[in-house]
This record gives structure tokens, sequence and C-alpha cells, in this order.
């Protein structure tokens, strides 16, 4: 909110060039806001759709966190006024590479009701099947 006011006032000053600089900063954090979020939605994603992969089996709350993870990374990701995405598929796939790592981690604590070691469970999935998993299910309209 700081930003807007701080925004108006060099307008009124007719600081254009300060108030377009203020602009793009506030268009960086934004996008890096939604960066985050998907980001963030993306370990979600992945870790229920590791945790089903060791476990070879589902659960409605699951299924219902894959499917609320995915809808949440296809909106953030969404450029409404534009017609574009924020990332492309290239950038979703390293995204989700990035974010694989943590989401593994938590599957670790969670599936087999935390019995096995990161590594343990790492030996048990196919990562190049749950990142391409987790693009599909991303890419579908």
């Amino acid at each position: 909110m700081e930003e807007l006011i701080m925004l108006k006032q060099l307008l009124y000053e007719g600081k254009v060039t300060e108030a377009i600089e203020l602009v793009e900063e506030l268009e960086e954090m934004s996008k890096s806001d939604k960066l985050n979020k998907i980001f963030s939605y993306g370990i979600i994603l992945l870790l229920h759709l590791i945790k089903q992969s060791a476990e070879k089996r589902s659960t409605r709350s699951w299924e219902l966190s894959i499917r609320n993870a995915v809808k949440q990374i296809q909106r953030t990701n969404q450029r409404h006024k534009v017609k574009g995405t924020y990332l492309t598929e290239d950038e979703l796939i390293e995204t989700l590479e990035d974010a694989y790592g943590l989401a593994l981690e938590k599957a670790a604590i969670e599936a087999f009701e935390g019995v096995y070691e990161k590594e343990e469970i790492e030996k048990m999935i196919n990562r190049e099947q749950i990142i391409t998993m987790a693009m599909n299910l991303l890419i579908q309209e």
C-alpha cells in the first residue's frame, strides 16, 4: 500500500521516471510472489504424487490435494489480461525439478508413517516419471 501512495505522490510531482521505476519494482514483486506460490504448490503436488508412487495407493485426501495444487498452479500462472502465462512449460518443469527435493523430504516424513529416509523413498520411485505426471496434470485444460 505504501508503494501506491508513493507512486501517486511521484506522479503528482511530475517525477515520471521515478514513478516508472516504482511500477517496474511493483511488477517484479508481483511476479516474484506468483512464482513463490507456484513453487509452494509444486511441492504439494509432487509430495502426493511421490507418496502415491511409493506406497502404490492413494487416498481421497491425496487426490484432493493433487487437484487443489494443480488448480492453484494453473490459476497463479495465468496472465489474464495478456492471455498468457508467467512460466512457460520449460520453466514449469524447472520449477518442479527445483521443488522435487523438498517434496521428497516431506514424503519421507509422511509416507509409510515416516519409517523410511529420503534416500530410501527415492529408490522406490522414478523422479522423471513423477515430474512428467505432474506436468501432464498441469497442462491439461
